[in-house]
């Protein structure tokens, strides 16, 4: 119960950070030595340019997987956070990366779960949860171009705080 609040109480104060500074200043992520520089062209022909410390990059990857694998989440509403605030990652390059961070861990935990047989309904359940999550991850990405950076940011922010909510009024 006391991890449960710590991390209600950590996900509130992220909350709260994220609805008043959604969005780091791309000047704070200058290309300098130890930095790798990206420009990406979206199929509207957005241009997203950042850069970022490849070591960081790795340092951050190592903790939020720790700390995704010690609570038991997923990690994505750690993701967009951190490589919004910590790398400098334009939103929407933040949240694709995230989904297909996602993406990749959680074929490798359905695969080692059914191999084990850790579902109770198997292969059946998990293609289930695989074509919904198929069918959202549609509709999202195309809400995702009709949206600006910063309201997504606080879209995750607003459901950072009902779950940071639920964990202290009614830890688990």
């Amino acid at each position: 119960m006391f991890l449960t609040t710590d991390f209600g109480a950590t996900l509130l104060l992220a909350a709260g950070y994220l609805m008043v500074r959604p969005e780091r200043n791309p000047s704070t992520s200058i290309a300098t030595r130890g930095y790798i520089t990206r420009e990406i062209t979206d199929r509207e022909n957005n241009v997203f340019t950042y850069s970022y410390s490849l070591i960081r990059g790795i340092a951050i990857a190592f903790g939020v997987g720790l700390i995704s694998g010690l609570l038991g989440i997923g990690g994505g509403i750690i993701h967009v956070p951190v490589l919004t605030q910590f790398l400098c990652f334009p939103t929407h390059i933040a949240t694709a990366t995230s989904h297909f961070v996602v993406v990749i861990t959680t074929f490798a935990a359905v695969i080692t779960h059914v191999v084990t047989g850790a579902f109770t309904e198997g292969v059946r359940r998990a293609t289930v949860l695989s074509a919904g999550a198929i069918i959202g991850a549609q509709f999202g990405a195309r809400l995702s171009q009709k949206v600006s950076g910063v309201l997504i940011v606080r879209l995750l922010a607003a459901g950072l705080a009902m779950v940071a909510i639920r964990l202290l009024i009614a830890p688990i």
